[in-house]
């Protein structure tokens, strides 16, 4: 064990793996060979301290694992070659399997967009249906995972999304779903901004994934995210469209979105009433509102409004 260290390479591209998370650092114009080059810095300590605290050599056999997926993962030439490769990674001693990987859309709310083989590529060990009901709950429903994913670069396990966000009734969706599918927990983790790397286990993963096992397994979803980049090239569909509202209309929701009424803003803006109202329909129907409230939120979450 005293040897994993020296496997350190600091004069090639390196992967920093400090306690609760990494960098990814590569070099050279050529990516794939910048893979296919890299090796591991450790943070101080860190792999050394893991491999005694983790019994049975889980661990070794995870940093093992890594480091064959880190030499190879520049010549694995499709995204199903990618996604064996990290199942293999996370399934070396754990119950930890790959459910897939989704590059994310710009706008939150064009997730129900996502197209298999395209910008979104699922393991083929995943429960036959679980994805078109995914898809489809996912097109008018809160997904929490994706939430956290989108907001934070940290790892989340469905369990401990749930802790923290503590949905009730219908955002209870996912859950639910992956229960039906016999999907106990999992893992999400965002890389980047553009990705979103899952796993999903027929387990809780509290008293199982610890905090030394979920830094190997992110650094290898990191590497199977700038993989899959690299083999599935720009998609000019993840930016979606885009509503064009007129400075008059910005102006009127972003008054909304403070609280004002069609009064106050008229007043302010040196406006008629009547005026303000027909700004606000109008604005309503580019952005596929039902009401003031909802334009004022889809323009913020779109960044029409500050």
């Amino acid at each position: 064990m005293g040897d994993v260290p020296k496997r350190c390479a600091p004069s090639v591209p390196t992967v920093h793996l400090p306690v609760y998370g990494f960098h990814l650092m590569s070099a050279g114009s050529d990516p794939s060979a910048s893979l296919r080059r890299m090796r591991f810095s450790c943070g101080p300590g860190l792999m050394s301290r893991a491999l005694q605290t983790v019994p049975n050599g889980t661990l070794f056999e995870l940093h093992t694992r890594l480091i064959d997926f880190t030499n190879s993962v520049g010549d694995l030439c499709s995204p199903n070659d990618v996604l064996n490769a990290l199942h293999a990674v996370s399934t070396a001693s754990l119950p930890l399997n790959v459910l897939g990987a989704t590059r994310l859309p710009v706008k939150a709310t064009n997730l129900g967009s996502a197209q298999l083989g395209k910008s979104a590529f699922l393991h083929g060990g995943v429960p036959a249906g679980w994805w078109d009901e995914y898809l489809t709950l996912a097109k008018s429903n809160f997904a929490p995972a994706i939430f956290l994913a989108r907001s934070s670069l940290a790892s989340f396990t469905w369990t401990e999304t749930s802790k923290m966000l503590e949905p009730i009734g219908v955002d209870r969706w996912s859950v639910e779903l992956g229960l039906k599918y016999g999907m106990r927990d999992g893992l999400t983790y965002a890389v980047g901004g553009r990705w979103v790397v899952g796993f999903w286990s027929r387990r809780e993963l509290s008293q199982i994934l610890t905090h030394p096992a979920r830094v190997i397994i992110c650094a290898a979803a990191s590497l199977a995210a700038l993989r899959l980049e690299q083999l599935t090239g720009p998609d000019a569909t993840r930016i979606g469209s885009r509503p064009r509202l007129t400075p008059r209309e910005v102006a009127v929701l972003r008054m909304v979105s403070m609280g004002r009424e069609s009064s106050a803003i008229a007043q302010a803006l040196g406006l008629g009433a009547e005026t303000v109202r027909s700004h606000l329909k109008k604005a309503q129907a580019k952005l596929g509102a039902h009401n003031r409230t909802q334009a004022a939120c889809e323009a913020m979450r779109q960044n029409l409004i500050p």
